[in-house]
């Protein structure tokens, strides 16, 4: 069960225990984070889910999918650090995971 760090967009750190096997997007929602709203429930079709990934884990999540990407240039917000978090699976490799919810769009 990894950790993860969650920022908001008041710039404030909550950890999070995170289920294997779960969306980053439904451990963030199981929490209570209600600012990300990932409005078609993670299937990959609004980009309302999007955070920013930190760190050198982020070479280990699985690589961005071409219609990730594509959602993701509909963003005003995307940067280089820029992900769908319901297309971030989360296993053992993810523990200290951090990432900020993005700005809405």
């Amino acid at each position: 069960m990894p950790k993860l760090i969650v920022v908001n967009r008041a710039d404030e750190e909550r950890v999070v225990d995170a289920q294997n096997g779960l969306s980053l997007m439904e451990a963030i929602r199981h929490e209570g984070i209600d600012e990300l709203l990932a409005l078609c429930g993670g299937c990959c079709s609004c980009a309302t889910c999007h955070v920013y990934v930190d760190g050198e884990i982020a070479g280990a999540l699985s690589p961005m999918s071409e219609d990730e990407n594509d959602l993701l240039d509909s963003s005003e917000h995307r940067t280089a650090a820029s992900r769908l978090s319901c297309q971030i699976v989360l296993g053992e490799g993810a523990e200290g995971l951090k990432v900020t919810i993005a700005p809405e769009d």
